[in-house]
């Protein structure tokens, strides 16, 4: 007997296969949505440093390091948020590295990418917050397809519902993980009644989010890292109230879900910040050796072919970059000529005579020697180069 006749008819479905093998490899659906997501992200990204004046191929070098930064903290987030399933009793601490089998905490994908992202950005010379500006909108479309993989996996469900939207779930098989349990006639076994696919309604908020950052910082032009704490503050927000609908298990504190607490002090931590720091969007032009400016787009994301190169010995990359203004970096895209600095000099010119390139402050943080814009303009910096919980 199944429980599927106990369902009714109107219903969202799930698939009861989440693993197929491609010989003896394993390829799992949750899995390949991370990746998906990933390069979705990477992709909205590159188009928005180049928007800001960055070189092509800049959030390759950055994803070397703030992916595998990511998935190590989204793994250290849920090893010591779940540490009973490693270290109490019964457990394996040995599983606290079978990262194939599940657990990731996208509290810790954000904060071990972050730091990947910074340590990138300085080998760059790219002010940390003009990478989580550009950032800001792909994040949360990559937090959405990843939710797809929750949705294979039949996980991360809240409780029992009569919408039309109600989910199906299968009965997982836990000795043939990313399979259902099937009856004796080998058709697959759901759970009785359906369920709040609350990964769905997380899905759709992210791309909510996603949409109200792209909109908002093209209207307001944010600057100085307050596109990311938008997006931090929309996710957090959908998070705190999704959160309290699901129903898997979880630690808690004063009887609340631990992922709730953090929901509503990111919240406010991000909204401190969108409030506190104030300043315009930072551009840059390239110091050193320099690709040949292109002509300005006025959408946050840009329609530049990425695929498009003259023949021959492609550019070397930039040695640093010069944070300048909107306006001097539109001149300098359309005129090719760089904007004098404080001093009344270029950069260029700076480097000739000092046989290297000029150094200047360090940019990287959102509060960078509490300069104004003005100043900005003229300073140089040329520094070298559970499943997502």
């Amino acid at each position: 007997m199944t429980y599927a006749s106990l369902a009714p008819q109107a219903a969202l479905p799930s698939p009861s296969t989440a693993v197929w093998q491609l010989g003896p490899v394993p390829i799992r659906a949750y899995a390949l949505c991370i990746i998906l997501g990933i390069v979705v992200a990477c992709w909205v990204t590159e188009r928005r440093l180049r928007q800001r004046g960055v070189a092509p191929g800049a959030v390759l070098d950055i994803a070397v390091w703030a992916v595998p930064a990511g998935i190590i903290g989204a793994r250290i987030y849920h090893v010591i948020t779940s540490p009973e399933k490693y270290f109490g009793t019964g457990g394996d601490p040995m599983k606290a590295f079978a990262i194939w089998e599940g657990g990731l905490g996208i509290w810790g994908a954000v904060a071990g990418g972050a730091v990947g992202a910074w340590l990138a950005a300085r080998q760059l010379g790219i002010p940390f917050a003009v990478v989580a500006d550009a950032l800001a909108p792909g994040l949360p479309l990559a937090q959405a397809i990843g939710r797809l993989g929750n949705w294979f996996n039949n996980e991360l469900y809240g409780g029992r519902t009569s919408l039309p939207w109600g989910l199906e779930i299968h009965r997982m098989d836990p000795d043939n993980p990313g399979h259902a349990l099937r009856d004796d006639a080998g058709q697959p076994i759901l759970e009785p009644g359906l369920y709040h696919p609350t990964f769905a309604y997380e899905l759709l908020w992210n791309l909510g989010v996603a949409a109200l950052v792209l909109v908002l910082d093209r209207k307001l032009r944010l600057g100085r890292g307050r596109a990311f704490a938008l997006y931090v503050m929309g996710y957090t927000a959908g998070r705190f109230w999704i959160e309290l609908m699901r129903t898997d298990e979880a630690n808690t504190i004063l009887g609340v879900r631990l992922n709730v607490w953090t929901a509503g002090l990111v919240f406010l931590g991000a909204l401190a910040y969108f409030v506190r720091v104030r300043g315009p969007r930072e551009y840059l032009i390239p110091v050193g050796a320099a690709p040949t400016p292109e002509p300005v787009a006025d959408s946050d994301v840009s329609q530049v072919d990425l695929s498009a190169r003259e023949a021959g010995a492609q550019p070397a990359a930039p040695e640093g970059y010069r944070v300048v203004s909107e306006e001097q970096y539109r001149h300098w895209r359309e005129t090719g000529e760089e904007p004098a600095g404080a001093d009344g000099t270029t950069a260029g010119a700076d480097a000739a005579a000092d046989g290297a390139a000029p150094a200047g402050p360090d940019a990287d943080g959102p509060e960078a020697a509490g300069q104004t814009a003005q100043d900005r303009a003229g300073a140089t910096g040329t520094r070298p180069a559970e499943r997502d919980s």
